[in-house]
């Protein structure tokens, strides 16, 4: 009855001082904004003790002071008692990590949903003005193990204390243990932190447990932080449904079934914040001794902030390593995940908690994961890998996502380095090695196998593939086969180097042949000559001076054209034309002619060109090989501008591009529309030499449409650093700086060297307004 008595005091002198200064319950909301619902139960004792910040409202609003103020005060401390009740699981807010780096944007976003109520986001949907309430903010914070979540949850907690007058508390929801606290568990002990008392619980009974939680935290500004939740049943019940609390949840998973939050997806770090980390655990001096070790350190941890930690942790318990010696240590992949280990801290042991508790299907998938060579895959891939469906392997995916243990953007799917590990561990130890085997060269048959298809949309008299084609993915079109090979092209080459490795050497040939025209589309990825030259290798192991020659030819393109060796081709286009002697072929002889004839205008040398295309455009001509007499066409007419030949190379573009106008119609629309880019930016060139300025314009606007609508990155950089040249001559400089803008956006596929004019183009042109002269 004691309690009972205290409440009354509060309520009884609460109605008689809204009374004596004649305020309805309405005006008392108007004035102080504690709900009327609120100020009614407090009123009649219905409510648990009012918090400090909602006495002080009142307090204001009934525009008190002195004694009577005082006498509020009072009575609302004797109803409130000392707080010494911690239930188990449910704690105020814990110490937080002193050496936090990163995660300003995930900081920034939840600093906007805490907010006060006229200036917070509103739902998920976007911000809502200064209307009124907008009711509590849940934000679900997911990732993998050791992302941080915990960590991040606490220090955004510590950082925003100050909106949340009346509490933070942090629930552990245990959800990775074999039995989790439940539902109900959890939320009778926040009752009884926030100071609910006894008797009120045991009136209301288990089953008013929820409506009585929902009406405490409706009438507080506390911020609850949900750690480590299990699913989505454990945390729903947990949730406000109405009041200004946030919640901030914190679960491997991403609890896609809760309607209406926030969610924030917690990664690894960035490399620079990374660094910083395990700077401060290390110790500065230390750090500085060796930045570049400290960078592979957090690069072997995959800048996973558990790892980062477990390693820092390490180091500065072993004064006399070296920041270089753990880099050592981590280097060794197969031993990576048992030297991140401090103590009882293991990072392997995050991984476990997650893994048994998947399904075995998906178990299963997990682990073959690790068998993708390259640093993600699509859902054919993955259903190549074991063996499923794609529905099935889609699921599988799917809820690996869901559980934290795989990262997903768009269509691909990733696993982060450290649990790439963890799987092909898991691999090692749960399946035998006949059917690792088996599944890795499934894998590698289908990307091989699809590279070829695809490939062949790109060559002379192929295009799509054969109406009894099955694959797993579509290549309906050339731009979708040029987007699967680019995609896909770490793990289809991954794929090729085994078949050379293993000597299967007629398929290392079929695949290279099946890309050789496709090559043009991707020319600075980086692994053509390897290509070409792997192939080149093969086919001489064949045995056969054809296939020897051609594979020569290829090699001899890539390395003048994709690595800028002119020199070290001339030898393998004498090969090539020696082989293509030998097999009595005549095109892969005037290839041989038209690549030689390449290397020696990369190195200045066009007279000595000019022979050699001339052979080659008069062998093309006589067999009546198309696509090779229009290159051969362009190549003249690129060597003839390039020795300074101007009015000759324009009457040699002008010739090619009437030759194309007449015979394009028989060629394949991509190589049309190669030659066709390159001949309309020779002609702009040509013009430009010639003081022409709009109509250099003109022809390098018409080879920027094209080649943007090919898709080709590459020389869309080329024809933009002309096109801007062009522009700048005719004094348009504000579009030619726009261009070059353009330019040097496009990213790691545009050309180097288009990329280098930019630049320079840049520096020469002086920024708008700014009264400088061109440097």
């Amino acid at each position: 009855m004691e309690a009972e008595g205290e409440r009354a005091t509060f309520g009884a002198l609460l109605r008689t001082l809204r009374q004596a200064r004649s305020l309805t319950l309405e005006g008392l909301a108007e004035a102080s904004g504690v709900s009327v619902r609120g100020i009614g139960d407090l009123e009649r004792g219905r409510r648990a003790a009012p918090h400090r910040r909602t006495v002080a409202a009142l307090a204001d609003g009934l525009g008190l002071s002195g004694e009577d103020r005082r006498k509020l005060i009072d009575a609302a401390g004797t109803r409130r008692g000392p707080r010494t009740y911690s239930a188990a699981g449910v704690r105020s807010l814990p110490r937080g990590a002193d050496d936090f780096v990163g995660r300003e944007e995930e900081l920034g976003r939840l600093a906007r949903l805490t907010e006060p109520d006229d200036a917070r986001e509103g739902g998920p949907g976007g911000p809502v003005g200064p209307v009124g309430p907008v009711g509590p903010v849940v934000a679900v914070l997911s990732g993998p193990p050791g992302a941080g979540k915990t960590t991040l949850a606490l220090h955004a907690a510590r950082r925003f204390h100050d909106r949340f007058p009346d509490g933070q508390l942090v629930v552990d929801l245990r959800g990775v243990d074999e039995r989790p606290p439940t539902a109900a568990e959890s939320m009778l002990g926040v009752l009884k932190t926030l100071g609910v008392p006894d008797r009120d619980l045991v009136r209301s009974g288990p089953q008013g447990h929820p409506a009585l939680y929902r009406q405490v935290l409706a009438d507080r500004r506390c911020l609850l932080v949900l750690d480590n939740a299990r699913d989505e049943a454990q945390v729903r019940p947990l949730l406000p449904g109405s009041g200004t609390t946030t919640v901030l949840v914190t679960s491997r998973r991403m609890l896609t079934g809760l309607d209406n939050v926030h969610r924030l997806r917690i990664g690894e770090l960035d490399g620079r914040d990374s660094t910083a980390l395990l700077a401060g655990l290390v110790g500065a001096e230390r750090a500085a001794v060796d930045p570049g070790a400290l960078a592979d350190v957090a690069a072997l941890c995959g800048h996973l902030p558990l790892a980062l930690r477990v390693a820092g942790n390490w180091m500065a318990a072993r004064t006399g390593w070296s920041t270089r010696r753990l880099a050592d240590r981590l280097a060794r992949e197969e031993r990576r995940l048992d030297a991140l280990a401090a103590g009882d801290v293991r990072v392997a042991a995050a991984f476990d908690l997650s893994y048994r508790r998947l399904t075995p299907a998906t178990a299963r998938m997990f682990r073959r994961l690790a068998l993708v060579p390259g640093a993600d895959t699509g859902v054919a891939g993955a259903a190549r890998v074991t063996g499923q469906g794609l529905f099935d392997a889609e699921d599988a995916l799917e809820e690996l996502v869901e559980a934290g243990l795989l990262g997903a953007a768009g269509d691909r799917y990733r696993l982060h380095d450290l649990l790439c590990l963890y799987a092909r561990a898991r691999l090692a130890e749960e399946e035998g090695t006949e059917d690792v085997g088996a599944a890795r060269n499934a894998l590698y048959r289908w990307l091989l196998e699809t590279a070829v298809v695809a490939g062949r949309w790109y060559e002379p008299d192929h295009g799509g593939p054969s109406p009894d084609w099955r694959g797993a993915v579509d290549l309906s079109d050339a731009e979708k086969a040029r987007e699967w090979l680019q995609t896909e092209g770490d793990n289809w080459l991954a794929a090729f180097r085994a078949a050379a490795t293993a000597g299967d050497h007629a398929v290392v040939v079929e695949v290279a042949e099946a890309l050789h025209w496709f090559s043009d589309q991707w020319i600075f990825w980086g692994h053509w000559p390897e290509v070409f030259g792997t192939a080149a290798d093969s086919a001489r192991l064949l045995g056969d001076p054809l296939v020897e020659a051609t594979q020569l030819n290829y090699h001899a393109w890539a390395v003048v054209v994709c690595e800028g060796r002119p020199r070290d081709a001339l030898p393998l286009c004498e090969a090539a034309l020696a082989a293509a002697v030998r097999a009595g072929d005549p095109v892969q002889q005037a290839w041989a002619h038209t690549y030689r004839a390449t290397a020696f205008r990369y190195l200045g040398e066009h007279d000595r060109a000019q022979g050699p295309l001339d052979r080659a455009v008069e062998i093309f001509a006589a067999v009546g090989d198309l696509p090779g007499l229009l290159s051969a066409l362009h190549h003249r007419a690129n060597n003839l501008k390039a020795a300074g030949r101007t009015d000759e190379a324009f009457a040699a573009y002008r010739e090619a591009l009437a030759w194309l106008d007449e015979h394009g119609d028989r060629l394949e629309p991509h190589i049309s529309a190669f030659a066709r880019q390159g001949l309309h930016a020779g002609l702009g060139q040509c013009h430009h030499d010639r003081g022409q300025g709009e109509e250099a314009i003109r022809h390098h606007r018409i080879a920027v449409d094209i080649s943007r609508e090919g898709g080709n990155t590459a020389s869309l950089s080329h024809h933009l650093a002309f096109l801007a040249e062009a522009l700048s001559g005719a004094g348009r400089t504000a579009e030619a700086r726009d261009v070059l803008h353009r330019c040097l956006a496009l990213g790691p596929e545009a050309a180097p060297d288009a990329v280098a004019s930019a630049r320079a183009q840049l520096a020469r042109i002086p920024a708008p307004d700014s009264g400088e002269p061109p440097a």
